[in-house]
């Protein structure tokens, strides 16, 4: 994946971001989750995952385990290209515009109607456990690009993990009491093991294909307790939902939307990575344990586009090809057919998240638009409406500096750069995990104040005018 604004990120060495499951390395080796990406499509009781991971850790065997609901075979199971995670994850990540003020004077003869969102060793599986009175059992065993996977039954928390052990697995402290709760609720094991003759290693992290698995289930959730078994710190989460016509939000944890439409200063260029983060950590600050909705749009259409939005092809990588209604390149056009992208963020430690992640549908929501709410000023929030059309959108945006020589100039029109002017395009704020983090960038760079969050923004220098003065036209 491409990584914007690469040189101001800083690069932690241990894990920034959570993982639904946890990673168990052979021979003692210690493993750290690096990074992933979370995408779940959902129709009716069908949940398809998939996910892409990084790890950093010696070059040996090491295995991912995951719980799930029912016995996967392996027709459910399947690896992907890695390029859809980097165009999701860009496509719904918080972005920075630049605006140019429009002439004041200039009359435009035309009217346009503005419609909302149209805005165009070797690997081998594991060995069989040994006998424990049918405490542990292998439901199956299959290959899948370079993973050996085995799906694994238990009717005891500890035996589980006597059998990790058994097979050469190292596992971290407190692993039998984290696996205690699934294996109550009758849950399975999905254990992908690498082989890492298959796979590339870069400074020490593995490039591992994307996996994607789906199954039914009445229940609509995530499984994270497990990623804190490799928690060093905190860890960041970013999970997106595809589903049809349908934004998801968290059933179990509060929910609030970020703070949108602000305006920076112009020196937030070079620095919106640390300013987003600023303003996610303050707003988590006032919302304790709180799920961060980020975006929710039409996967098909966005405004502005950082990149281009999801095509059939996409969809059906992650699932449509597998979901009960099918999904072709004509549906986009249809709007009862049309993918909702929700961009889900959360930031815990292994005392602030007690549970998985339990999912609900959640009513449409507009914001971060360049929509007046009273005719004077931008929607900083969110707010209820038939589609969903909400983003994380930041601005800087450059006041009218030339002549105005007319009576009844017109301020606050923003357009692209005006002649020997160049914009830099829309900027994403990813991989924010890994940036400093400062709560006073917020202070520093929002010129918008931020009623929420007690932020008074920039205010203009003493003597220097907002605006300036009409002249007088010439006869």
């Amino acid at each position: 994946m491409k990584h914007l604004l690469a040189a101001l990120l800083i690069i932690t060495p241990f894990a920034a971001h959570a993982f639904c499951g946890f990673y168990v390395a052979g021979g003692g080796a210690e493993l750290f989750n690096n990074a992933t990406q979370v995408v779940l499509m959902r129709e009716g009781t069908r949940t398809v995952l998939s996910m892409q991971n990084n790890y950093q850790g010696p070059a040996a065997d090491f295995a991912m385990v995951i719980p799930v609901p029912v016995v996967l075979k392996k027709e459910q199971v399947k690896t992907l290209p890695r390029d859809v995670f980097g165009r999701v994850d860009t496509l719904s990540a918080p972005r920075l515009v630049e605006y140019w003020e429009v002439d004041p004077c200039y009359v435009d003869q035309r009217e346009y109607e503005e419609e909302d969102g149209a805005v165009q060793k070797s690997g081998g599986a594991p060995d069989e456990p040994k006998k424990k009175g049918g405490l542990v059992k292998v439901e199956a065993r299959f290959e899948v690009g370079e993973y050996d996977v085995v799906i694994l039954s238990a009717k005891d928390a500890l035996a589980l993990e006597q059998w990790l052990k058994e097979n050469k697995y190292k596992i971290p402290e407190g692993a039998e009491a984290l696996f205690r709760p699934y294996v109550q609720q009758g849950q399975k094991f999905f254990v992908a093991k690498v082989n890492v003759k298959k796979v590339t290693f870069e400074k020490g992290m593995a490039k591992l294909s994307p996996l994607r698995f789906f199954y039914d289930s009445e229940k609509f959730e995530l499984p994270v307790r497990l990623g804190l078994i490799n928690a060093k710190e905190k860890q960041d989460l970013i999970v997106h939902i595809l589903a049809r016509n349908q934004r998801y939000e968290v059933a179990n944890l509060p929910n609030v939307t970020i703070p949108t439409n602000i305006d920076l200063a112009p020196s937030a260029k070079s620095e919106f990575p640390f300013f987003y983060v600023s303003l996610f950590d303050r707003t988590l600050a006032k919302n304790p344990k709180a799920v961060i909705t980020e975006y929710a749009w039409q996967a098909t259409s966005c405004d502005p586009c950082p990149t281009s939005p999801l095509a059939a092809a996409d969809f059906a990588t992650l699932g449509a090809d597998v979901t009960p209604t099918k999904w072709s390149e004509e549906d986009q056009w249809k709007p009862e057919k049309q993918f909702v992208l929700t961009r889900l963020h959360a930031r815990y430690d292994k005392t602030s998240l007690g549970e998985d992640l339990v999912f609900r549908a959640a009513k449409p929501i507009v914001g971060g638009r360049e929509f007046l709410t009273d005719g004077k000023a931008l929607e900083q929030g969110s707010r209820s409406d038939s589609i969903n059309n909400f983003q994380a959108r930041y601005a800087i945006r450059y006041p009218w500096k030339g002549k105005v020589e007319c009576k009844e100039p017109v301020y606050g029109r923003w357009g692209g750069p005006p002649a020997g002017a160049q914009a830099e395009g829309t900027k994403s704020a990813q991989d924010t995990a890994f940036v400093t983090r400062d709560p006073k960038k917020v202070d520093a760079l929002a010129e918008s104040p931020i009623a929420e969050l007690s932020v008074a923004g920039l205010k203009p220098k003493a003597g220097e005018a907002l605006r300036p003065k009409p002249a007088t036209p010439k006869k």
